[in-house]
């Protein structure tokens, strides 16, 4: 009875918790702004890949005879790669704040721009260079305004401003009137044009006297304070294993995990991709393992909690049709990641049965994954590959062949952690009809 209360309880403060994330409209558009995102960091992580393997004179075909044509389109990816990865804290500003304008019901273009012309206000607009011993200033923004170094200050002000502006633009007495005749466009511009003002003197002063206070930029600042220790609790051991801990419980309750996580971690595992390409571009060996293209690879093979070595354990040795049966059909989309048919087919949801092993295998994935990338058999990766590609071409992907050995290893070892509870669950069934038939 304590323990039906026990996990009532928890059931319930876990729940309410991922209703609380889930319905938190600054956790649920930090979100939604990293998958519109997600493309272009893929994207971006491939560009650097066709150098390494194709255009580059040192490591690709081109230094090759036949294929050294192959060196001329090597700016192209060069500038796709800068494109998407060494500028996207300006794009995850911008979406963002048309994503929170969105929600606020503003005009979203509107809110867009003012988050970004509001972050190019707190972050230095000029470079130094040292050309024959002297030191000049050049208009422009440095890599670290405009990179993933600037993504926690990006989004905390991106949040901050479009608030601010929304509250501006509830004031009647800040909006020009226009008459009804004026197209709605023009009205539109009319009406927000004192609040953006407002908004934007109050950023830019504001900024100004940190800077002269501190000597520092915000986004120099947030990036010490803030993002860099935090970026590297998330590469610690116990900093991903406890995050992959908390997304599986979510599971265990029937709630999307990596969903959950999502908010904290997306922008940390994108950081980390960002340092990787940023290193190898400088000729350095990448340091960062945990990224997107890890997580997809190692902590979630075959599905979350591997769930795809649930389905081969239960073809192996499952007596219960109706397992077996899930089994075959689950079988397909788990070789692609997918572990719905399981968790709410099986189901794994709050099944007491199966608990121990979905909860901690994949913890048991990315501590064998962590050790591959520890002892140098695998390398921190600078492609990342989206949800949904195959078991094996995922790991080649990212990791190489190694990458594929460790993906299998924890295929094997997760079918090998399924196999008692498979029997367990056989014994239990047994003794289930065993009782019906009396």
């Amino acid at each position: 009875m304590m323990t039906m209360s026990f996990k009532d309880k928890f059931t319930d403060v876990m729940g309410a918790i991922a209703e609380k994330v889930d319905d938190n409209k600054y956790l649920n558009s930090i979100k939604t702004t990293f998958t519109i995102y997600m493309p272009f960091i893929v994207i971006g992580s491939f560009a650097l890949l066709f150098n390494v393997i194709l255009t580059s004179d040192k490591t690709g075909l081109a230094k090759f005879e036949p294929f050294k044509f192959l060196k001329v389109i090597e700016p192209a990816f060069t500038a796709i790669n800068f494109a998407t990865m060494n500028t996207m804290a300006l794009a995850i500003v911008f979406i963002l704040g048309m994503t929170l304008g969105k929600r606020n019901k503003q005009n979203e273009i509107i809110c867009g721009l003012v988050a970004l012309m509001s972050y190019i206000t707190v972050i230095p607009q000029s470079i130094k260079s040292v050309v024959d011993g002297v030191e000049n200033l050049i208009k422009g923004l440095p890599a670290s305004g405009t990179d993933a170094s600037g993504l926690f200050i990006g989004m905390i002000l991106t949040i901050l401003v479009i608030e601010f502006f929304t509250k501006l633009t509830s004031i009647d007495i800040l909006k020009i009137k226009m008459p009804a005749s004026v197209p709605a466009a023009i009205t539109t511009s009319f009406n927000t044009l004192i609040p953006l003002f407002i908004t934007l003197i109050t950023v830019s002063v504001l900024s100004r006297i940190f800077v002269n206070v501190t000597g520092l930029y915000l986004n120099e600042a947030i990036y010490k304070v803030l993002q860099s220790p935090l970026e590297s609790v998330f590469q610690s051991p116990g900093g991903i294993l406890f995050i992959v801990f908390i997304s599986q419980l979510f599971w265990l309750l029937g709630i999307h995990g990596g969903l959950i996580v999502s908010p904290i971690r997306n922008p940390l595992a994108i950081a980390a991709l960002a340092a990787n390409i940023a290193a190898v571009e400088k000729g350095l060996q990448p340091t960062e393992p945990i990224t997107l293209g890890f997580w997809v690879t190692f902590v979630v093979p075959g599905g979350a909690g591997l769930t795809l070595c649930l389905v081969i354990a239960n073809l192996i040795a499952s007596k219960r049709e109706d397992h077996r049966a899930i089994s075959k059909t689950a079988l397909i989309p788990g070789i692609f990641g997918i572990s719905e048919p399981v968790v709410f087919g099986l189901p794994l949801i709050l099944n007491p049965t199966f608990a121990i092993p979905f909860t901690l295998g994949s913890v048991v994935s990315t501590a064998i994954a962590l050790l591959a990338v520890e002892i140098g058999f695998i390398t921190p990766n600078v492609v990342d590959v989206p949800f949904g590609v195959p078991l094996g071409i995922s790991a080649f992907l990212g990791f190489g062949i190694n990458g594929v050995i460790v993906q299998l290893i924890i295929l094997v070892v997760g079918v090998l952690f399924y196999l008692p509870f498979v029997l367990l669950s056989n014994r239990q069934y047994a003794k289930e009809q065993l009782e019906r038939n009396e």
